[in-house]
């Protein structure tokens, strides 16, 4: 189960970058965005040219925060890092599941004000199931003890 684990969240750091260029949704007539298909990269495109704050927001909760936990992941498993930081790690994946909750917030607002027709995509499924492995992973990793060599605090 340990090295199925380590696989699983090695290949996150693969399929998160697709996920990011993947498209999220399609969408038509909308003034924001002006595209047919909207990924996180080409929606953070758009925020950061009106936007700066929400861009810095969502390109944390979207990017740097599930990459980081994925990186700091690998290294619990490999005795890289204690695995006292486990509950910070888990944590950061929790803050990047926000992100999956506002792009399916933007989706149902922009549904219900009739701008215009909107349509989930594979990477919006792409995206929400790397983030939901990754909180699995973390889980399991803390509550089965799996990581590389024992936490030295501990002796």
């Amino acid at each position: 189960m340990q090295r199925a684990l380590v696989y699983a969240n090695l290949s996150l750091l693969i399929l998160f970058p697709v996920a990011w260029f993947a498209p999220l949704m399609r969408a038509g007539l909308l003034p924001l965005f002006g595209l047919s298909e909207i990924s996180v990269v080409t929606g953070l495109q758009s925020l950061w040219g009106t936007d700066i704050l929400l861009a810095l927001v969502v390109t944390t909760l979207a990017i740097f925060l599930p990459y980081l936990k994925t990186i700091g992941l690998a290294l619990v498993h490999f005795g890289l890092l204690a695995d006292r930081t486990l509950p910070v790690l888990a944590w950061l994946g929790k803050f990047a599941m926000a992100d999956v909750f506002l792009i399916a917030l933007y989706i149902v607002v922009f549904k219900s004000m009739g701008l215009g027709r909107v349509e989930t995509a594979w990477g919006l499924y792409l995206f929400t199931a790397c983030i939901l492995a990754s909180i699995l992973i973390s889980g399991l990793t803390a509550r089965d003890g799996l990581h590389g060599t024992p936490d030295k605090s501990k002796r």
